[in-house]
């Protein structure tokens, strides 16, 4: 009896630009999303088709890998917000003051939408990334959960400190 190998049942991928082609706007999407801003949007969807490379390989299922992207963007774009906010501590970082593009909205609310963004930049990390899954994204309580690693009593307190902070400003 031969000695049997690891399930992969997703391939490596032979050419990682049909993997972007794919699945690069919903990941750049997602990112612009949970960052608010386009100023470190490249270099996340950059970061996750990297790691895309070799950590898909690891994968049992095909209809995995949105999931799979969508897990790594999230732990790619809470890197960066955590050190977004490091940088901003050390004033280093004025990009806080950049503008959030919405377009077709109106004046007033691409500035209650920079509001919003504004409150959710004083956040903590995970409350925000919790906060746009659930109210931005439309995930399930369960997903966002699943997406930043905690469990669901857990994320349910991160959303509702982060609501708390949205509603200040827009109430």
């Amino acid at each position: 009896m031969a000695p049997s190998s690891p399930l992969r049942l997703v391939e490596p991928v032979e050419n990682p630009g049909d993997l972007y082609v794919e699945y690069g706007r919903y990941v750049a999407g997602l990112a612009y999303r949970l960052l608010g801003r386009d100023g470190d949007v490249d270099d996340v969807v950059q970061d996750v088709f990297l790691a895309a490379l070799t950590g898909l390989s690891r994968l049992r299922d095909r209809g995995a890998i949105k999931g799979w992207l969508a897990s790594t963007t999230v732990n790619v774009a809470s890197r960066r917000l955590r050190r977004r906010k490091l940088l901003s501590v050390l004033g280093f970082d004025g990009a806080s003051d950049a503008e959030v593009e919405a377009p077709g909205a109106s004046a007033e609310e691409r500035m209650m939408l920079a509001q919003v963004y504004e409150a959710l930049d004083e956040q903590p990390v995970n409350e925000r990334v919790a906060w746009v899954l659930r109210h931005v994204e439309g995930e399930s309580l369960e997903r966002v959960a699943e997406l930043t690693g905690c469990s669901l009593a857990t994320a349910k307190r991160r959303i509702s400190a982060a609501q708390e902070a949205v509603d200040e400003v827009t109430a």
